[in-house]
């Protein structure tokens, strides 16, 4: 397995799991997510991006890593290029590290994409240090969680045959409607188990 951390520019706080999520992986900056490097204390392989958000003194402190530019008006975001770099570099699990808070427009995107990787065979996992999120695809996900930790399933479409165990209030082949509220907010008491025959979503965790 090969996996990579994508460093992105939103809110990353680092915390012991966090560093555990990351642990042997290769990583890829993309613009201003460089700015994590440092408190994570890793150097990226590479660093993407129009370069628009990141500051003269990253560009020096960072100056021997090397660098694809593209151009601000392009058809994908910067966190997209770091992506595909790493899927040719032969990634198979990827975290995005900085990919929650910030602008909800890139946000949702990146959830967006995080699906779409999940359902192409690619184990991919969005946090911010204090949130994270994991692709709910048919299958089932199995989530290291602390007894007590709050979670919540978003489902992006309807989901067929859900089973949640592992929690304060379990559920047994459930069907979920696209935009119901019923699956928000539970409680882990362990390791949490989501089954799904069929549907997609995001499984949000607040370890």
């Amino acid at each position: 397995m090969t996996a990579f951390t994508i460093l992105l520019g939103g809110t990353l706080t680092v915390t012991p799991r966090l560093r555990n999520q990351i642990s042997g992986s290769r990583f890829i900056a993309a613009d201003s997510g460089m700015m994590h490097a440092a408190a994570l204390r890793v150097v990226p392989e590479l660093w993407v991006g129009d370069f628009d958000s990141a500051g003269s003194e990253l560009a020096i402190q960072y100056k021997d890593v090397p660098r694809e530019t593209f151009p601000a008006e392009k058809d994908a975001t910067d966190g997209a290029i770091a992506v595909a770099e790493a899927l040719r570099r032969g990634a198979t699990s990827i975290v995005l590290a900085g990919g929650l808070g910030g602008q909800a427009d890139h946000t949702t995107g990146l959830l967006g994409q995080a699906l779409g990787l999940a359902l192409a065979g690619t184990r991919t996992l969005l946090t911010s240090g204090e949130e994270e999120a994991y692709p709910v695809i048919p299958g089932t996900l199995t989530l290291d969680l602390a007894p007590g930790t709050r979670v919540s399933i978003v489902p992006f479409a309807d989901l067929d045959g859900l089973d949640l165990d592992g929690v304060k209030w379990p559920l047994v082949q459930r069907h979920v409607p696209l935009g119901s509220t019923l699956t928000l907010s539970n409680v882990a008491t362990g390791e949490t188990r989501i089954t799904i025959r069929a549907g997609y979503g995001m499984a949000f965790a607040y370890p």
